[in-house]
């Protein structure tokens, strides 16, 4: 993948560095995002080998700086959640785009980049869906057990179910092979049998 690669990665992982929220892993406690896109990209690496630079920098930048617009900044509620979903998504896009325009690539492969960062054809684009794929394993692996202790049994189980739909066969096994806790098993059993 040469140095031009390995700069935009650093870049990347620099402005992730300055995380003030952590996410401890094997107890070591880092800045969450850094650890996080770290932990999605080594996914996209396993599920698919041949992953393109477009893919891999995607994977590495789908959540940078995400900290910069908590969720509180907009009210509760569906509409608002999804405004500021889409808030993110254009900050991790924009900020993309200028590592990779620093870094001297192309347009079509920052284009396509920040395409799959965007998630534009999630069920058709392989990448997309590979992308996909590796936000929910790392998902699974780092909050689904914290996240299942704040909601309500029934709604968790709902949301496997979607986190699961929206991944391929190929995710799904993927986590169903996770070393995960009886408790978390049992979620994904039910989510599975309903």
């Amino acid at each position: 993948m040469g140095s031009r690669f390995d700069r935009a990665i650093a870049a990347i992982d620099a402005r992730n560095a300055d995380d003030p929220h952590t996410l401890t892993v094997d107890g070591v406690a880092r800045p969450k995002e850094l650890t996080h896109a770290a932990m999605v990209t080594d996914w996209v690496k396993r599920l698919n080998p041949n992953a393109g630079e477009p893919l891999l920098l995607a994977a590495r930048a789908h959540h940078i700086r995400r900290w910069a617009i908590p969720r509180d900044s907009y009210p509760p509620g569906r509409v608002p959640y999804l405004q500021w979903r889409r808030a993110l998504q254009d900050l991790h896009a924009s900020e993309l785009r200028t590592i990779l325009e620093a870094g001297g690539y192309g347009q079509e492969t920052i284009d396509r980049a920040e395409w799959i960062l965007r998630k534009r054809d999630l069920k058709a684009d392989p990448d997309c869906q590979t992308l996909e794929d590796a936000v929910c394993l790392v998902f699974i692996e780092t909050q689904f057990l914290e996240t299942a202790r704040k909601i309500e049994h029934g709604k968790m189980v709902e949301v496997v179910r979607k986190t699961l739909a929206k991944m391929t066969g190929q995710g799904r096994e993927a986590a169903l092979r996770l070393e995960l806790p009886d408790e978390a098993k049992a979620l994904i059993a039910e989510a599975l049998a309903g």
